[in-house]
């Protein structure tokens, strides 16, 4: 007999699982996501990227605001799923809705867990040098991202990795994995593997953090403007204009924390100093080093703050 599947998932970086899910024959009854927000210079009412590949496939959509409303708890058990497969919700699951599918709720982390639980894992294992992240589905249960291991596929992150091109990459890596573990939840082949180490929490990307401290060296701020690119952007000032660096090198060089050291944009950091190849000045696109310097020149001796 085919499981009886629901979908609990909201970005972009969801859509390949709820594909290769769909792709692999299971009866996906239901999926829930979040509600439409307001987004885009119109802010008008737009559906979550999952929200919209369902309906392309025709299949029943539910966006509830809270779940922890006993009504939506209550729909939830009268489908009489299987199992929920959960990638990226936005949403805590309570007791009852983790027990609601016959073999409860797995969910699919972009982490090495216990290492960087929580909201913001990729962004963080970039942002800390790590040299290794994974694509992981555990059995959910109470608490946040405590479960059980149910299969894991590690993944490198390579020394080029931005936030973006890690998402996108672990986003097909984690979507593979889905009908395998599906096909060994049928047979009973599960073996969980309870975590083990020092958890570490993955909070949220705030804004200020996203400033560039140039005192830092040089092979932090590289992770640290990767672990932000594309969103928010890491960020510096000079002149007193906003600048968002979206790549930069890190090589030999030597002055105050902040210093262009040449007029190719080689800027002093506490320890070494960066190359900024790509960056935005306000009300911009993006650009190339070559082509900011052509509209705005940054002489030696300039100072990034």
């Amino acid at each position: 007999m085919v499981l009886r599947v629901v979908f609990m998932g909201t970005p972009e970086f969801a859509v390949p699982s709820l594909s290769e899910i769909i792709a692999a024959g299971y009866d996906v009854a239901r999926v829930y996501t979040q509600p439409p927000r307001k987004a885009g210079r119109g802010l008008r009412l737009t559906k979550s990227p999952v929200h919209q590949f369902a309906e392309i496939m025709g299949i029943p959509v539910h966006t509830p605001e809270k779940f922890r409303k006993s009504t939506i708890i209550d729909d939830l058990e009268e489908l009489e799923p299987d199992v929920a497969c959960v990638v990226a919700y936005g949403q805590i699951l309570p007791q009852r809705a983790l027990d609601a599918p016959k073999y409860g709720c797995l969910n699919l982390h972009a982490s090495l867990l216990p290492r960087w639980r929580g909201a913001a894992p990729v962004q963080r294992a970039i942002m800390a040098g790590d040299q290794q992240t994974a694509c992981q589905i555990m059995q959910m249960a109470k608490g946040l991202d405590t479960g059980d291991i149910l299969l894991s596929e590690f993944v490198d992150i390579r020394d080029d990795d931005t936030a973006e091109i890690l998402f996108d990459r672990l986003s097909r890596i984690g979507a593979g994995m889905w009908p395998r573990a599906l096909a060994a939840l049928e047979r009973g082949g599960f073996v969980p593997t309870p975590q083990t180490g020092e958890p570490l929490y993955a909070e949220k990307i705030s804004k200020k953090e996203a400033r560039i401290d140039w005192t830092r060296p040089a092979a932090e701020l590289d992770c640290h403007i990767r672990g932000l690119n594309p969103f928010p952007g890491a960020w510096c000032e000079l002149d007193s204009k906003r600048l968002k660096i979206h790549f930069a090198k890190p090589e030999d060089g030597t002055g105050e924390p902040g210093e262009a050291l040449d007029d190719n944009l080689l800027i002093a950091c506490g320890d070494g100093a960066l190359r900024v190849t790509e960056l935005q000045a306000p009300g911009k696109p993006k650009m190339n080093a070559e082509d900011f310097l052509h509209g705005l020149p940054v002489p030696p001796g300039s100072i990034f703050s």
